[in-house]
């Protein structure tokens, strides 16, 4: 088993790299995708974190 760990700092994005990376493995091979989202802010503007991790067979 293999993880793979995704974090970017907009949704389309996270959307698009994991896309990318599904297409490399097969489907059998998928175990489970774990998804979250953070948020900070720093005074001046609120700050998101996109980020997930999928667990697969290599």
């Amino acid at each position: 088993m293999k993880v793979k760990i995704f974090d970017e700092s907009h949704e389309l994005d996270l959307e698009e790299a994991i896309n990318e990376f599904l297409e490399t493995i097969e489907e059998k091979d998928l175990i489970e995708i774990r998804y979250a989202v953070s948020t900070m802010y720093d005074f001046k503007e609120q700050i998101y974190c996109y980020s997930a991790l999928i667990l697969y067979r290599d």
